[in-house]
């Protein structure tokens, strides 16, 4: 089966996503995981801490109550058997093996762990209500903070709103302690945290990379739109201790808790750090806008393009969810290394 995927529709979701969250995280007085140093997707936050599990003596035995990002009280089963996930850190459930019955297909298309969805039911793009009713799932956690969809999903069973710009390890936690596996998110963040502080290390005894080092991550959506990427997506691969640093334009974007930011051709040097990633976008007029920013004299000009210090990866591969992060510490090396 094909599946047709809007990038631009995807993106203005998004944003439209991480601004509800952010609303509504403020209006709760709850939002205390926002990466405001840009350099803390390894180490826990009050959020994971806070938010897990506030069980009630009015709920039975086998369910229990949390309140969700936004401040919604849920009572949710204590092992949820048929879960459908809506948003774009699918792989984050898939990691936990939890008991997955649905998920929107736009969001794994292209992705390291597409091969991993095809027993799911796809929910669609906005999420499908009908198709969500006919998997009689028992908890859905989705990445949308509509009110009106969330009424429209709760209805249907125990609805969660999730924030899928959260820090892998908040994510894994609260994901862990939602479906009854905490024990298995802790150890997976364990492994995972060795495996990366490893892979730094080996950078750094090499020689290959300074301390202090920049990085920013660029990428084109179509109507010639350029985004540095600051929460979501590959800089939470690279903003970590032993890791890149953002740079100053870009910790201002990752203060104000976005995912990412648009910014001009004009501005571009303010943002650019000593390394550069692009993401390679899938449409051909954003293909075409990144051929045209790299053959302008701007572009030319800085000096990571000067020493070489380019690289390129699919956008599609370039998220922040579990799968591709671990995929990431694998390929981070070879693509600095080149």
């Amino acid at each position: 089966m094909k599946f047709a995927k809007n990038f631009t529709t995807v993106l203005c979701m998004l944003a439209l996503m991480s601004t509800l969250l952010l609303a509504c995280g403020k209006d709760s007085g709850k939002q205390n995981n926002a990466e405001a140093t840009g350099s803390n997707v390894q180490t826990s936050s009050p959020y994971a801490s806070e938010k897990a599990a506030e069980s009630t003596e009015e709920a039975p035995a086998n369910t229990r109550k949390i309140k969700d990002y936004v401040g919604h009280e849920v009572e949710i089963p204590t092992s949820p058997q048929r879960i459908i996930y809506w948003g774009e850190t699918l792989s984050d459930l898939i990691a936990l093996d939890a008991k997955l019955v649905g998920a929107a297909y736009i969001f794994t298309v292209d992705s390291v762990y597409e091969d991993k969805v095809k027993q799911l039911t796809d929910v669609g793009f906005p999420i499908n209500l009908e198709i969500s009713i006919g998997l009689n799932p028992d908890l859905i956690i989705t990445g949308d903070a509509d009110e009106k969809v969330y009424e429209q999903l709760s209805k249907i069973a125990p609805t969660i709103v999730f924030d899928t710009f959260a820090s892998l390890e908040d994510r894994m936690l609260l994901l862990g302690d939602y479906i009854g596996k905490k024990q298995e998110a802790e150890q997976w963040i364990a492994k995972y945290n060795d495996k990366t502080a490893a892979m730094w290390k080996q950078l750094h005894d090499d020689g290959v990379i300074q301390p202090g080092e920049t990085a920013s991550v660029f990428t084109y959506y179509p109507g010639d739109r350029l985004f540095v990427m600051a929460r979501a997506g590959l800089p939470q691969t690279l903003y970590v201790p032993d890791g890149f640093k953002p740079t100053e334009k870009i910790q201002a974007v990752l203060d104000s808790n976005k995912g990412f930011a648009q910014l001009s051709m004009e501005t571009l040097p303010e943002f650019a750090g000593d390394r550069i990633f692009i993401l390679n976008p899938t449409e051909d007029e954003s293909r075409q806008s990144t051929e045209a920013m790299m053959k302008s004299s701007i572009w030319l000009n800085l000096p990571a393009v000067k020493k070489g210090h380019v690289y390129y990866l699919d956008i599609n591969k370039s998220n922040s969810d579990a799968i591709a992060r671990e995929w990431l510490v694998d390929e981070l090396p070879k693509m600095i290394l080149k």
